[in-house]
Parts: C-alpha cells; sequence; structure tokens
C-alpha cells in the first residue's frame, strides 16, 4: 500500500553534483515514488552561494544555514554532496543526532572517519550509505557490502580515478609527455585547475581505503594506504611498458595476506599486460576488478565522475534509505570483525621494471647483476642499449618484496658505473 505522506529530504551542497540529485528528484518524482513506495520532497538546498544561478533548482529551497537545515528534527534523509572535513562530519553527525539518515559521497570523508560515522549513524538508529563515494556510477559499494558479504574477497585492483587514466591513455596513444596530456585533460574539463588530489593519487588512496575496508572486513583508514602519482611517468615508461606488452595504468590495489593475517591498500603507476581486462579502460572511464574465492573474478566498469553518473549513485542510495524507513529497519553498517592489521609497503611482494643509465663498457651488466643477487631480488629479463659511452639497462625482476627491492636500488646508485635511477615501476596483474 502507498504511504501518502512524503520522506522529507534535505540536500547540502548544490554543484555540479548536487544540482544534477535536484533535479532527477524533481524530473523522476514519480517513478521514484513507485520504487520507494511513498513520495519524497525535496525541502531544503543548503548553499554557499545563494546567488548563484541554478537552473531547475526552487529558488525558495535554497538556504546558507546547513545546520538549521540538518537539525529540523522532521527531515528523513539528508544527502551530502559538498565534500571535504569540515562541516560535512559536524553536519553528518547532527542530521543522526536529530533522527536523519544520511546518504553521501564524500570519499575524503568517509575514508578518514568511517568508523566515527558509522558509529554515530549505529547509535541513532540511522542508515550512512556512500555508494556516490567511490568510481561514480560504478555500483562497487553495494556489491561489496551486500552481494559478496557470502564470498571470502581477496583482492581490489581497480582504475579508480578518471582524470588520471585519461592522461596516461594520452600518452600511451599519442606518445605525448605528462604535461602535454594534463594540458589536454584540462582544456576538456577532465582536470580540475588544481589537479593536486587527482595526479599525486589522494583521490584515489581515499576509494582504496574504503574498498578495503569493506572487501576484508576491517577499518581501513586513508593514512593506512600507501600512495604514489603519476607526475613522475615519462613518454619513456610508456614506451618501455610497450615493447613488455603491458600499458601504464594508476591502480589502487588492496590485497589480503596469502596467509590470511593481513591486508595491504596501495595506489600507484604500474604497468599490466594487455592481456588483463583492465588495460583496455580508455579515456577518463574506470573499472575496478575484483578477486573472491567463490565468485572468482569480478569486473565493474563505467564512467566514474561527472555530475549525471555520481547523482546515479546517490539517487540509488536515497531510494535503499527510503525504502529502510519506511520498514523500520537500516541497511547494513559498518563490518569490521576481522581486526586485521595493514602491512606496510615494504612487505608488499610484486615483480618491477628498473630502468638504469650506466656506462657503456665489459662488466657493468655482471655488476649490475651481482648487487641484485646480494639481496635477494631475482632478475627475469634484462635489456641493454649502448651508444657513445653511455646505456642504458631495463632490468624486469621476478616478485619481490618493496623492501628488498629498495635496498637494491640503493646499492645500485653506489656503483661508479650506474649513472642513476632513470625509472622504477610496479608491474601488476600478471
Amino acid at each position: 500500500m502507498m504511504r501518502t505522506r512524503p520522506l522529507k529530504v534535505a540536500l547540502l551542497g548544490c554543484g555540479v553534483v548536487g544540482s544534477e540529485v535536484a533535479r532527477i528528484m524533481t524530473t523522476h518524482a514519480d517513478d521514484l515514488t513507485a520504487r520507494i513506495g511513498a513520495p519524497v520532497e525535496l525541502v531544503g538546498i543548503a548553499v554557499r552561494r545563494p546567488d548563484r544561478v541554478r537552473d531547475g533548482v526552487p529558488a525558495e529551497l535554497v538556504t546558507t544555514d546547513a545546520t538549521a537545515l540538518v537539525k529540523r528534527g522532521d527531515i528523513d534523509v539528508v544527502i551530502e554532496v559538498i565534500g571535504g572535513i569540515e562541516p560535512a562530519r559536524t553536519l553528518i553527525t547532527t542530521a543522526f543526532e536529530h533522527g536523519a539518515s544520511v546518504v553521501s559521497a564524500n570519499k575524503a570523508l568517509v575514508a578518514a572517519d568511517g568508523a566515527a560515522l558509522h558509529a554515530a549513524a549505529e547509535s541513532n538508529g540511522a542508515d550512512l550509505y556512500y555508494e556516490a563515494a567511490v568510481a561514480g556510477a560504478i555500483p562497487l559499494v553495494r556489491p561489496l557490502r551486500e552481494s559478496l558479504a557470502g564470498d571470502k574477497v581477496n583482492r581490489v585492483l581497480g582504475i579508480v580515478n578518471g582524470t588520471t587514466n585519461f592522461i596516461l591513455d594520452k600518452m600511451d596513444s599519442t606518445g605525448a609527455g605528462y604535461s602535454e596530456a594534463l594540458d589536454e585533460a584540462t582544456a576538456l574539463g577532465y582536470a580540475e585547475a588544481d589537479p593536486t588530489a587527482d595526479v599525486e593519487g589522494f583521490d584515489a588512496a581515499a576509494k582504496a581505503a574504503i574498498l578495503a575496508g569493506i572487501a576484508f572486513h576491517t577499518r581501513v583508514t586513508i593514512d593506512d594506504v600507501h600512495r604514489e602519482g603519476l607526475t613522475e611517468v615519462t613518454a619513456a615508461d610508456i614506451a618501455s611498458a610497450k615493447r613488455m606488452g603491458c600499458t601504464v595504468k594508476l591502480l589502487a590495489i588492496c590485497e589480503r595476506a596469502a596467509d590470511g593475517a593481513s591486508v595491504t591498500a596501495r595506489v600507484h603507476p604500474a604497468m599490466i599486460p594487455l592481456t588483463h581486462p583492465l588495460a583496455s579502460v580508455r579515456e577518463a572511464y574506470n573499472a575496478v576488478f575484483v578477486e573472491a574465492d567463490a565468485a572468482g573474478q569480478l569486473m565493474f566498469y563505467g564512467p566514474g565522475a561527472g555530475g549525471s553518473p555520481t547523482a546515479s549513485a546517490v539517487l540509488g542510495d536515497l531510494v535503499a534509505v527510503c525504502r529502510n524507513k519506511l520498514a523500520g529497519a537500516t541497511g547494513p553498517g559498518e563490518s569490521a570483525y576481522t581486526r586485521l592489521p595493514v602491512s606496510p609497503m615494504g612487505e608488499v611482494v610484486t615483480r618491477y621494471h628498473i630502468s638504469l643509465d650506466v656506462a657503456d663498457k665489459p662488466g657493468v651488466l655482471a655488476q649490475v647483476a651481482t648487487v641484485f643477487a646480494e639481496h635477494g631480488v631475482s632478475i627475469d629479463t634484462v635489456r641493454q642499449q649502448g651508444k657513445d659511452g653511455e646505456a642504458s639497462l631495463v632490468v624486469v625482476t621476478h616478485r619481490a618484496a618493496d623492501a628488498a627491492l629498495s635496498s637494491t636500488v640503493g646499492a645500485l646508485r653506489e656503483l661508479d658505473t650506474v649513472r642513476g635511477v632513470a625509472s622504477i615501476m610496479r608491474v601488476e596483474g600478471e
């Protein structure tokens, strides 16, 4: 039986995503009512700049007093799309205290303080949903939290930032350098005026923390995630990857240790074979590869950012939360029962591609090989080119711990015949 009294919704933020949420709530009102079992009514929109023109957004709903809006007491659901840590954290906890459930797209806040937010939601009998915090429209949080709840997830490997994927794709397809590819991404609106959060891996690291926590039922914050950006990736690195039958992607990698006693979470550029499904993810698209005991290998693919895709995820959460409200129940909360430690990057084992500038004379390769052997790092392949007394030496290792590789590189720098370490890149997906 359809309930006639509407569920009241407050919206915090009305930028690219928020305005699209408001538009869909208005234009798809009848469909949302049918899917939820009751009407939903947008009763307030908190913004910082009320004078900005927002097409399709009712001016009478706009307010600058977000605190008063979430304290009303008659709000059923608060949608938070303002981003950042504060005032979002205070507004969300205040909403819980006043009886509202929360739908958020705030990856930074969930990655930094998800445990406290979940605790606040639970203590107030409310929901906290955040599908839109990871990979835009791609369903990831709910499949990991619900669909795979009966399985054991061992690895999550993904491209979760569209800006960096666009840059690397252009470097691969056109031979452009990093700066040129970034300029194109900025001109097309894929990169912000200040692209630091994207190109230095902060955005991907927050998403990795969220995915690792859900996948492995343990608490992982952004501070636990090893992070490297792509600003040091060169056209030469891309060319080396091609010669190996690989491409370069900025990957978020979350893994359970083989003995099940710990987990790792990291973000960094890596070479992946062209045969891997993630290698074909082009332009600004996202994709996440999940490996589980029973389900096997699963891949989730689609647009990972933008107003409409992110709003789609927000509205999906809104429908779920409203259904819970009508049923007098709450959905899944935090699952952190395993309490697994997060291992440091030094313990991560993977393959490496190392490019060295060396003197072009006899015995250099033997010296380099000896250093690798002394540090317990096994060499898979070596490629050497020389001219006019200088040479480049490209070494691809078998799997080795990051700490062992770091000590190896340190020793290589001490050799008189090694002029410098041009690049170091991990090789994943094999």
